[in-house]
Parts: C-alpha cells; sequence; structure tokens
C-alpha cells in the first residue's frame, strides 16, 4: 500500500486527525523558532514535565516531530474552544 494510501485511510478513520507530516522531526531550534519562543526559553520548557514528547536524533541531538508539538499545542488550550 503506498503512502498515501495509508494517510488518506487514516484520514478518513475518524478517530483521530491523521497528517501525513506529524513524523516529520523538527530540530529544536526549528521548533523553538515554529512556537516563537527563545532556544533558553525551549530548554525551559524542555525540562520541565509537561513538554512535548522528544526525539533523541542522536546522542547530541534531540528533535520534536510535528505530531507531538501538536498534541502539545492542545494540551496547553485554556478555556473553551
Amino acid at each position: 500500500m503506498r503512502l498515501h494510501q495509508v494517510a488518506s485511510r487514516h484520514r478518513h478513520s475518524g478517530d483521530r486527525q491523521f497528517h501525513p507530516d506529524d513524523h516529520r522531526v523538527m530540530s529544536f531550534r526549528d521548533w523553538c523558532a515554529l512556537n516563537n519562543f527563545s532556544v533558553s526559553t525551549g530548554r525551559r520548557i524542555l525540562a520541565g514535565a509537561d513538554g512535548p514528547v522528544v526525539t533523541q536524533l542522536s546522542p547530541r541531538r534531540i528533535g520534536i516531530t510535528i505530531g507531538a508539538n501538536r498534541t502539545w499545542q492542545q494540551s496547553r488550550v485554556r478555556g473553551e474552544v
């Protein structure tokens, strides 16, 4: 089965919203830039208990997937949407 067929099947499954880029990994700096905060703030967020899931790319490099960032952002929503 091709990737676009799998993505299409998941997109219409109804159990959760699927985006083809969910597994794409952003660098730590790109993640900070996307969320419009500094690198030091990014480090503080990751050191806390409620940061996004981190992907260990190598012994010294980390990243955050698009899906993990989306989940983290949704967990930070305040009030009714």
